[in-house]
């Protein structure tokens, strides 16, 4: 898989960030061959930034543009028609998409035909400046307009602007069997719903991804057979608040909850490792902690985002739930599954915060000592509630003052964490060669942990046994003491 430079978001933090941040640019290289393909002339390409949602969704546009006879290409230059999808949730992620769009001028130039477009939730925010303001742009498709991607397509080429950012609350892909990223067939990304309805005051989530609506459970539990029988060995089941995720057919004869969802897809195959992100603290229940501690299966790893450990913040970020919620459901996480590791997103200087309450941000990681942070200081996003309610009224020094303090404390409970791992032997799945050393593989334990190992014979998507020797605050090394069969 090719990367191409992105630059998304240059603030200090911890640099487990970055293996979220990894796959920003990355650009679609190859498809499954194995449908029949009736060429229409036409070749796109691809780049993807933001969110596992956004990498998910490049999947299930790859399958539509096939699907009508576009080919794909690793080259630009060679395309007829480019596709950035996009991210709105940061600032400097929409600065970084519009560099990328001036990088493409020249191929305008060269080849005017080559249609431009922008996918996403940048489409959805900013469909009128982006038509208006950046002439490059021919095509604007929303989340909820994939389908219509190939129309779009052929009215650019009468010389019309094609936009179609209609959201829908229906619309959820489920009959379309995405294209796999070629990421050497280990893991792949399960789309289980689509939408948000938790107005979070500082997020454009709802208004550029719509309402929540659920995917039919046996389609996801279909696709995710499919993968395991192509050689898969992982899936991670996505949502925008996996928690609420809650389907019944048409009588009403069957009726799935995120819980009993997580248990028809770990029935697949033991060999089948189950993920999923994100949950909410105001919905994550005990069935779903019991069901991840009644199979091997299911990683022991969970994404529980804080954004602040104040309830008077908490509640001006519209997160619905108390510090005392969460430590409840901390508290439970570590009763009923003792080794699960957990992760966060914290927000540092949102509207008002006062020292004593960033304090409290402090000492709930003190409570609960994550294993990996994405961490970051407040960049009011316009369309927001907290931009038309709020105001942004921390100075840019402390915002980056108090994310530093974060992003230390983090770094010293991640060593804490992956020292206490030294000693120990751990299960993990075998994704690539690494990155540092052609000798050495990796892979992850359950608990999302990254292991580095020397290779041997081993080869991607074995399951090993690994003894840690030696960690870093991102890292464990270790040596292989078993293989399975």
């Amino acid at each position: 898989m090719r990367l191409t430079s992105s630059n998304i978001d240059t603030r200090p933090r911890h640099e487990d960030q970055l293996l979220a941040e990894e796959r920003q640019g990355e650009v679609l290289e190859s498809t499954d061959l194995s449908e029949s393909f009736l060429p229409n002339g036409k070749k796109y390409y691809i780049e993807s930034y933001g969110c596992q949602m956004n990498f998910s969704d490049s999947e299930i546009v790859a399958s539509i543009l096939r699907k009508d006879g576009f080919a794909l290409t690793k080259q630009f230059e060679e395309a007829d028609l480019i596709l950035l999808n996009t991210c709105s949730i940061r600032e400097k992620a929409e600065q970084t998409i519009r560099k990328r769009l001036k990088s493409f001028r020249q191929v305008k130039k060269d080849k005017s035909e080559t249609k431009i477009g922008i996918l996403g939730c940048m489409a959805e925010r900013l469909k009128k400046q982006l038509l208006e303001e950046e002439k490059l742009v021919d095509i604007v498709c929303g989340p909820d307009a994939y389908r219509d991607l190939p129309n779009l397509f052929y009215e650019s080429e009468t010389g019309q602007k094609a936009v179609n950012v209609l959201l829908s609350r229906e619309e959820t892909y489920a009959d379309i069997s995405p294209v796999r990223l070629d990421k050497g067939g280990v893991s792949a990304f399960v789309s289980i719903m689509r939408g948000c309805d938790n107005m979070c005051s500082f997020c454009v989530v709802p208004f550029t991804r719509g309402r929540e609506r659920s995917r039919n459970a046996n389609s996801i539990v279909a696709e995710s057979e499919d993968l395991f029988n192509r050689g898969y060995r992982e899936v991670t089941l996505l949502g925008q608040n996996v928690d609420s995720y809650k389907w019944k057919n048409e009588d009403e004869s069957e009726k799935v909850n995120f819980a009993q969802l997580l248990e028809k897809v770990a029935l697949i195959h033991p060999d089948l490792r189950v993920r999923f992100s994100t949950s909410h603290p105001k919905d994550m229940t005990n069935e779903v902690l019991e069901t991840m501690a009644k199979y091997d299966n299911i990683c022991n790893y969970i994404h529980l985002p804080l954004q602040s450990g104040n309830t008077r913040i908490l509640d001006k970020m519209n997160r619905t739930y108390t510090r005392e919620w969460y430590m409840e459901r901390i508290d439970a996480i570590r009763q009923i599954i003792p080794d699960c590791a957990i992760s966060s997103d914290i927000i540092t200087g949102f509207c008002s915060e006062t020292e004593e309450e960033h304090q409290d941000t402090l000492s709930m990681m003190e409570y609960v000592r994550y294993d990996l942070n994405y961490m970051f200081f407040y960049s009011e996003r316009p369309g927001t509630l907290a931009q038309r309610k709020f105001e942004d009224d921390i100075p840019l020094e402390t915002k980056k003052r108090r994310l530093q303090e974060v992003i230390n404390l983090q770094n010293k409970h991640a060593l804490e964490r992956n020292e206490a791992c030294i000693g120990k032997t751990y299960k993990v799945l075998i994704e690539r060669t690494s990155k540092k050393s052609e000798d050495d593989l990796c892979g992850r334990t359950d608990g999302n942990k990254m292991v580095i190992f020397a290779k041997g014979n081993l080869q991607p998507k074995m399951y090993v046994d690994v003894l840690i020797k030696e960690c870093t605050s991102a890292t464990l090394k270790g040596e292989v003491v078993g293989v399975y069969e």
